[in-house]
């Protein structure tokens, strides 16, 4: 019997302490005068009864943050917690690095001897930021990717798709025999081409340290390798561009856009290239809508002779007529 009772005390002992727990949490929550319900004033930060106005609370503690942001860029540009990772960086940008300034925290000028030992840290940092001949490999490549973007004129998201496929192409070993500038053009030139901003081979081969060439067999490689998924360029991804380059009007962008339409539905781009298309379209549209433009300057912007504008342009206005 006496076994029985002290095992139901055991077991009521928990009970109540959850009982009292609940208790202490239930009255914190209502107002020690009136019983009324307690509101938080983030503002005054106190907190106050709703019923009879009983300022149970004051000086709480804010654990947000001191700033206010009203969208997402503004609130990336206020917060504090550091640059996001990204693929652009061999280390993905979690490394520290040493700046080039020679000044110390209040921008005095270092002495002889502390510049000196500076320049001796930034040699060694630089030596462990690139651990190994692959790391040293990815570093070369994404800064060899960042220029060429640069010169192209491609967004940043561009840039981050072919980090990422330069990765891919590393990890699967698909380097040797090949040059770095060569799968790095290449991952740029693919990468362009699944966001919807292509440029052309020349383009590409214009800014890269390799020949047009080697640049088209070593993008058909990759490709095959790493299966990836890339729909033929279509003219009017090139349009914009060359609309802007010329600084002409949008309704200069809307005729080229009909025009090559109506050649798509009568069969008249197969076959054909589509930067030679969509400057045969620009200079098109802009004589229709009485805008000057020269077929030098159209052929400059696209990078194709004036002889395949003249070949296409017409080719354009028969199917319009069509």
């Amino acid at each position: 019997m006496s076994d029985t009772t002290i095992h139901t005390n055991t077991d009521e002992r928990p009970r109540e302490e959850r009982r009292e727990r609940e208790q202490t949490r239930e009255d914190s929550d209502v107002c020690p005068e009136c019983g009324g319900g307690l509101v938080t004033d983030a503002e005054h930060g106190e907190t106050v009864c709703e019923e009879c106005g009983l300022v149970v609370e004051e000086n709480g503690i804010d654990h947000g943050p001191e700033w206010r942001a009203f969208d997402a860029a503004e609130k990336d540009e206020k917060s504090r917690v550091g640059a996001p990772t990204t693929n652009m960086m061999h280390d993905k940008g979690l490394s520290t690095n040493i700046g080039w300034q020679d000044k110390d925290a209040y921008g005095n000028a270092l002495s002889s001897s502390q510049r000196q030992k500076m320049q001796r840290l930034r040699t060694w940092n630089e030596r462990f930021r690139t651990r190994d001949s692959k790391e040293r490999n990815l570093k070369q490549a994404l800064g060899e990717i960042d220029r060429m973007a640069s010169a192209l004129g491609l967004p940043e998201n561009v840039r981050e798709t072919a980090s990422v496929i330069y990765r891919r192409a590393l990890d699967e070993d698909l380097l040797p025999g090949r040059s770095i500038e060569g799968v790095a053009t290449s991952a740029l030139y693919a990468a362009a081409r699944q966001a919807d901003t292509p440029r052309s081979l020349d383009e590409m081969a214009a800014v890269s340290r390799i020949n047009k060439m080697e640049l088209t067999r070593t993008y058909r490689y990759v490709v095959r390798e790493l299966s990836l998924e890339i729909q033929p360029a279509k003219p009017e991804s090139y349009v914009p561009r060359f609309v802007s380059d010329l600084k002409l009007g949008d309704g200069v962008e809307r005729r080229a856009r009909e025009l090559i339409e109506s050649a798509r539905s009568e069969g008249v781009l197969s076959g054909k290239s589509p930067v030679g298309i969509a400057a045969a379209a620009v200079y098109a549209a802009a004589l229709l809508t009485n805008q000057r433009v020269t077929q030098s300057a159209v052929s400059e912007v696209a990078d194709v002779s004036e002889v395949t504008i003249r070949n296409r342009y017409k080719e354009l206005l028969e199917s319009e007529e069509m």
